[in-house]
């Protein structure tokens, strides 16, 4: 995927529930919604609400996929659509996502890819019928936005992780079934091997401060994260844990976005921080390049709070599914993030 053509061109347009919390400091605001659970034999809905799909294969393999899964699976009215760059228009786009939520017979919703546009759509969201319908939501990249919006302004847990056309590997399908059919309490930890090698160097974690934190874990892709700086549906960073990814970014744009998320007032606000997979952001060309690693111990080893790097989350085949807005354990020494309540209505 080519990142910097679609995720760069995002643009910004702007019933009580069941078992949502309410801040004691802010009473109006949103902590946490959970979703309903998930089974094997539930209808799930695949939409497109970021860009177009241009290989035709990629929406069987992604119908087949989640029927390998478990379920009977309904396609968005509009998810082969193609509007520009964008898989439709943005009422469209929309109009699937809100088709799904409303719907009873659909009990959770997969998005096939990521891409840009995301942000676009997310002034016509129905956010209460999100509300009075809240169901589990999977994707990542330019779903950042949709994670962000739908907790911030109505508390639900989604999931950040793989798109229905991506990578279903053992390691994804193990830990998809550990998380939405066996509902466990899961850490995360990097499965780290030496392959062929004398010593382990894939899936290395670095640890830039020691220690634990426990809060709520927000985040995603860096890019579209600091994209919706300054809008109403950036969420509350308040005593949370952050954790970031990306991909294609020489690293003085990290060390440009990681600067909006420190004058936006969000790094000063975490109480733990975690990097993923950061794929092709080597240094370009240029006198007195900085590296990822250089970014990140300006911006976080200031902070003293547990922080590590390395985590499996981001643009790779096997990837952690972090459900955005839970409760966590983050052990910076271990590189560990573990549930510490439960993610679904019961």
């Amino acid at each position: 995927m080519n990142k910097r053509s679609f995720l760069k061109s995002i643009g910004l347009v702007a019933a009580t529930a069941p078992f949502l919390s309410f801040d004691s400091k802010k009473s109006s605001s949103p902590i946490r919604l959970l979703p309903n659970p998930i089974k094997k034999g539930d209808k799930v809905g695949i939409i497109s609400p970021s860009a177009a799909t241009a290989d035709r294969m990629e929406f069987t393999y992604a119908k087949e996929a989640m029927e390998a899964l478990g379920f009977e699976v309904v396609l968005g009215e509009n998810l082969k659509n193609r509007f520009g760059h964008l898989a439709g228009t943005d009422e469209e786009r929309a109009a699937d996502l809100n088709a799904m939520f409303a719907n009873p017979e659909i009990k959770a919703i997969i998005c096939i890819r990521g891409g840009s546009g995301a942000a676009r759509i997310l002034p016509l969201i129905d956010y209460s019928v999100v509300k009075n319908n809240p169901k589990p939501i999977l994707g990542y990249s330019d779903i950042t936005a949709l994670h962000c919006a739908l907790h911030s302004q109505t508390g639900l847990i989604s999931f950040h992780g793989p798109n229905g056309s991506g990578s279903w590997n053992s390691f994804n399908v193990k830990q998809f079934e550990k998380v939405f059919f066996e509902k466990s309490l899961v850490t995360y930890k990097n499965e780290a091997s030496k392959g062929d090698e004398l010593v382990v160097k894939a899936n290395r974690i670095q640890t830039l401060t020691s220690g634990i934190a426990e809060g709520k874990i927000l985040g995603g892709n860096l890019t579209v994260l600091s994209a919706l700086s300054g809008t109403p549906y950036y969420p509350d960073f308040q005593d949370a844990i952050l954790f970031i990814e990306d991909i294609g970014e020489d690293p003085y744009r990290i060390d440009r976005m990681m600067s909006t998320l420190q004058l936006n007032g969000t790094l000063s606000k975490i109480k733990g921080f975690v990097f993923g997979q950061c794929n092709d952001c080597k240094p370009g060309g240029g006198y007195g390049a900085m590296t990822v690693d250089e970014i990140m111990d300006q911006y976080i080893k200031p902070l003293g709070i547990p922080a590590y790097i390395g985590a499996m989350i981001g643009h790779i085949p096997k990837q952690f599914i972090i459900p955005v807005g839970a409760q966590v354990r983050l052990n910076a020494n271990e590189g560990t993030i573990t549930l510490t309540e439960p993610i679904f209505q019961s």
